[in-house]
């Protein structure tokens, strides 16, 4: 019986084979050269990691253009309120903001976001420009609410001092509370603490100094506002 000459000659070629006394008599074609096997990589898992990265959340008040980010949160916390500053657009001469806040901030914190939210173009209520010498300050604070679109509590150590000892903060509260207008911006403290001093305010959620810098609350609070 004929030997395949494969081992020694190799069937890298139709007369390599034909040559071969074991091979030649049998039909079709048969290589044991190898082939390099190439294969094409494509490109097209790089675009669509790219396209999978994830966008941030954006609410519907604030434009496309805007480099403010929101948590979902967030979102969820200041769109009733959104809803109430839409809802009350067409009232006339009321201000952007009512700013709530303790007596010993009025110079520090509070004032700090006043003037950011001023220079972003937000109207503000602020018991050290608007309350006169002399005046009724319980009813000057009343008609603050009364004509401002929403009202911002600035909650710090010192605040939870003031409504802990029932004083004019805690007056405000009482008022903004009875509303949906009502943003609390937490700065030096945690919920948890305004929870155990004031559970009603402590449920709602709202924006927190720790985790967003006061430039960025203020940005947020301007988008909210903005009509």
């Amino acid at each position: 019986m004929a030997r395949c000459t494969a081992p020694v000659n190799g069937h890298r070629s139709a007369s390599a084979r034909a040559n071969c006394p074991a091979c030649s008599s049998r039909g079709g074609y048969s290589s044991y050269s190898s082939y390099p096997s190439s294969y094409s990589s494509y490109g097209g898992s790089s675009s669509s990691s790219s396209s999978s990265r994830s966008s941030s959340p954006r609410p519907s008040w604030s434009s496309s253009g805007s480099s403010v980010v929101y948590t979902s949160t967030e979102i969820r916390t200041l769109t009733p309120v959104r809803k109430n500053v839409e809802r009350r657009a067409s009232k006339p001469d009321l201000r952007d903001v009512f700013l709530c806040h303790a007596w010993d901030d009025r110079k520090g914190v509070a004032k700090d976001l006043h003037d950011l939210l001023e220079g972003k173009g937000v109207s503000v209520w602020f018991s050290e420009k608007d309350v006169l010498l002399g005046s009724n300050l319980m009813r000057e604070i009343d008609k603050g609410l009364a004509k401002s679109r929403i009202g911002i509590v600035m909650v710090t150590p010192s605040f939870l001092k003031r409504i802990e000892g029932e004083g004019v903060a805690d007056k405000e509260l009482s008022a903004l509370l009875s509303t949906d207008l009502l943003v609390p911006i937490v700065h030096d403290t945690t919920y948890e603490d305004l929870r155990d001093v004031s559970p009603l305010l402590g449920s709602r959620s709202g924006l927190d100094t720790a985790e967003d810098a006061l430039d960025n609350v203020a940005a947020k609070l301007a988008e909210l506002v903005a009509l």
